[in-house]
């Protein structure tokens, strides 16, 4: 099982066995390199036992906290304040942490397991659990290592998947694995029979504030939360990169990072555009971050894509994926493939546009609903990315039978998950939908960058998701990030990468607040531009460059999709693409994706 996930920690592995608990790890040395940071890592007494992936950037100050109250310290690691830490306050000890982990520890006396993952879901932990067995680790591949353990599709979780492009639930493709959902614990017990419980810690919960403050003081603790972060997650006993795309939000973090490290090291995909057109025209952005590494002097490196990248990774991606999850992730793969070359630990942008509303094409159209009811059926019909409730009953008719019991939007309104009363104006649906994107789009994101950078031993830290700044990002009004338009342009999620930059250069609209504050640190023109996303020009290639591959792994006879999604369907689909009557590259990708994964994980 450890031998599984060894991409994952390079630097070293360890096991403890006790009887019925085993406890594997592989070390990725950030904090204190030498033996004493080794895992897992037992107390002196012998009673508690972590093993543990992540980093609590407050673990300083958590250790003195701990030695006040006399405990002793043996390395200079976060693993063994994580450890203390829950000696001492037991499961209150999450409410203390700052930062990304996943991590179990046993306790000897009680013969009990204690597992949990951080607020956001940064830090993947996935389990599952026998009559007799209770089996976790950080990816699947470790589970379906152990013999008890087989690979079997959950078709419950397909249909969620194509309703979404995402799964919305703690379910994943593999039918009995379980990902423990973000800001969560277990406590496991049982000598015969396992028993689990699972119990939430933390939850998103954006409101509008009671008393409204100057905008001038909301912007004034913006920064300086801002700052603290950088600050915050910079601590490391390796060099720390970042990834520069050359919009504001990597920027920002980029500049923040820049002037406490000299010359750091950055990293930018870029994409051959020779075969693109139309918008995807203006999907390369070097010349954008050339600018900003040359503004914050930044040692820059870049890699460029072609269409045969795609194809040529597709295999490994499908590995170390472990099931598909949002939007086309393969550039992101080969960035954290370039930084892996020169640092350890390199600052990812992610969380700015879900915190501070940087889709309002995505709330605008709900924010005014006679009921709660209909802001959910509406809401819901939005979030069918792939194809609607109609051509989704056609596509599975395979196996409808199977996932006939299966409703999709009552899915979708677990995810919204209320912690207040229900909305009953603009700004409380606005709120709403931002709860709810964080807890879905944003935990996808985080997993796929989790799985795509430590495939290549590296690890990812994301300063939006500091606990100070989020929850001061939740209670910020929703005026402070969006403007109270009258008239929206209309944008298709299908619509490759610029969907920002177009909404923004029509209505200067979209992360208000923050743009405010970035034009502190970063060109104004930058701060204040139309924001291009990190996508390929995948809708050209798939009808260009690629439609060849597209039409050997889903058009062809041998496909292994056709066992479960309807042929004639998903072919009517693709040739909508393939012959430009629609744009369908989510709908493709999420194909491709299923096929490979099919071809990866479901041959025996």
């Amino acid at each position: 099982m450890t031998e599984s996930i060894a991409h994952r920690g390079p630097d070293g592995k360890g096991h403890f066995v006790d009887g019925a608990i085993g406890l594997g790890h592989r070390r990725l040395a950030i904090l204190d390199l030498s033996n004493a940071g080794s895992q897992p890592m037992t107390t002196e007494d012998g009673r508690f036992t972590i093993t543990y992936n992540g980093e609590v950037y407050n673990f300083k100050e958590l250790r003195s906290d701990l030695q006040q109250r006399g405990h002793g310290f043996v390395s200079q690691t976060d693993s063994e304040v994580v450890l203390k830490s829950f000696v001492e306050w037991g499961d209150a000890c999450l409410q203390r942490f700052n930062g990304m982990f996943a991590f179990a520890i046993w306790d000897s006396k009680r013969e009990a397991l204690f597992v949990a993952r951080d607020r956001y879901g940064v830090k993947p932990l996935y389990w599952s659990q026998s009559n007799h067995s209770f089996c976790f680790g950080s990816e699947v591949k470790a589970i379906l290592s152990h013999p008890e353990f087989g690979t079997t599709l959950d078709k419950e979780a397909l249909l969620e998947y194509f309703t979404f492009q995402n799964l919305f639930t703690d379910r994943t493709l593999f039918k009995g694995i379980r990902l423990l959902p973000p800001g969560c614990f277990m406590n496991v017990s049982g000598k015969d029979d396992v028993t689990s419980t699972t119990t939430r810690y933390w939850d998103y919960a954006f409101v509008e504030p009671e008393a409204i403050c100057d905008e001038r003081e909301y912007e004034e603790e913006l920064d300086r939360l801002l700052q603290q972060a950088v600050r915050r997650q910079l601590v490391s006993d390796v060099d720390v990169g970042a990834y520069l795309s050359g919009g504001m939000d990597s920027g920002t973090i980029t500049a923040l990072a820049s002037r406490q490290v000299p010359f750091m090291k950055t990293f930018t995909c870029g994409f051959d555009l020779r075969s693109a057109s139309g918008i995807e025209l203006s999907f390369d952005e070097r010349e954008k971050a050339e600018y900003m590494s040359y503004c914050f002097k930044t040692e820059h490196y870049e890699m460029v894509l072609k269409s045969g990248d795609m194809e040529r990774v597709m295999p490994k991606l499908a590995w170390h994926l472990e099931e598909p999850r949002v939007g086309q992730s393969y550039p992101n793969y080969y960035a954290a493939g370039l930084a892996s070359k020169f640092v350890k630990v390199v600052l990812s942008g992610a969380g700015g546009d879900e915190l501070f509303a940087g889709y309002p094409w995505r709330y605008y159209p709900f924010a005014v609903n006679r009921n709660f009811d209909t802001y959910v059926e509406n809401y819901y019909k939005y979030w069918q990315r792939l194809v609607d409730n109609t051509v989704l009953a056609r596509l599975f008719s395979p196996i409808h039978g199977e996932v006939k019991h299966v409703w999709t939007q009552d899915i979708f309104h677990e995810a919204l998950r209320l912690s207040g009363p229900v909305p009953s104006n603009s700004q409380e649906f606005v709120n709403a939908s931002l709860g709810l994107e964080a807890r879905t789009f944003l935990h996808g994101l985080l997993v796929v960058e989790d799985k795509l950078s430590m495939a290549h031993g590296v690890e990812t830290r994301v300063p939006f998701l500091d606990n100070d700044l989020v929850d001061f990002a939740m209670q910020v009004p929703v005026r402070s990030k969006l403007a109270n338009l009258g008239k929206q342009p209309r944008i298709d999620e299908n619509e490759p990468g610029d969907k920002q930059g177009k909404y923004f250069s029509s209505t200067r609209d979209g992360k208000l607040i923050l743009r405010k504050v970035m034009s502190r640190h970063i060109p104004k023109d930058v701060s204040n531009g139309a924001k291009r996303g990190f996508s390929a020009p995948d809708g050209s290639w798939f009808k260009g460059e690629s439609i060849e591959y597209v039409q050997r792994r889903i058009l062809g006879d041998e496909s292994r999709i056709y066992e479960f999604l309807d042929a004639p369907t998903v072919r009517k689909l693709v040739n909508e693409h393939l012959d430009g009557a629609q744009n369908r590259r989510l709908l493709i990708w999420s194909l491709l994706s299923f096929e490979l994964w099919l071809q990866t994980y479901m041959n025996n």
